[in-house]
């Protein structure tokens, strides 16, 4: 199959003329093997191009925001961290409600379903609290769980941060996480929380 090459002062095609009900798979693979294209700007079955990757920080930091990697997380250590705009340079932090809290765990202590969701170990849920909303951020390396200290919620994060004392009725909020390069990211768009 012959490869069409693209001009420097041709634009480079959109999503929206590679994919769609009706894309041709080996016109959107000639169009991938330009590098003009990559899969990461399409959705299956979409003409919609996904955002951009969201990396995390350090919430703790005040300035010089850097992108964490998997090895900047030290094992069962939690830190708060916030999405990062990669484009902007700044900390998604408008909201205390983007605060997450990520740690490094033993892979061969978490569930299947809680591995698939992390990255070398690394794992990340949201920080609220989902019985009234606290902060919750407190390793208890006796029992293994993240504690809420406002009412007593404590949460399993080697098993999707389900419940397994205090009055919470839910389990943290997970985020997957992915590679971005060697960044930490956010694997996909998250589905609302409710009331939004």
């Amino acid at each position: 199959m012959k490869q069409r090459i693209f001009d420097k002062t041709e634009a480079a095609p959109s999503p929206d003329t590679v994919c769609g009900p009706n894309a041709d798979r080996r016109r959107v693979i000639s169009i991938m093997a330009t590098g003009l294209v990559t899969p990461m700007t399409l959705t299956a079955g979409s003409a919609h191009a996904q955002p951009a990757a969201q990396l995390l920080v350090d919430a703790g930091a005040e300035a010089d925001f850097k992108p964490l990697r998997p090895d900047d997380i030290q094992m069962m250590k939690p830190i708060l961290a916030f999405p990062f705009d990669a484009e902007t340079g700044t900390p998604k932090k408008e909201s205390r409600l983007s605060k997450m809290v990520v740690i490094r765990l033993p892979e061969e202590k978490m569930t299947p379903e809680t591995r698939a969701r992390s990255v070398a170990g690394v794992v990340a849920y949201s920080s609220i609290c989902t019985h009234q909303g606290c902060d919750v951020k407190t390793w208890m390396s006796k029992e293994n769980v993240l504690a809420c200290y406002c009412h007593a919620s404590k949460f399993d994060l080697f098993d999707g941060a389900k419940v397994v004392a205090g009055p919470a009725s839910s389990a943290l909020r997970a985020i997957p996480l992915a590679l971005n390069g060697e960044f930490l990211s956010i694997a996909a768009p998250l589905p609302p929380k409710a009331g939004e």
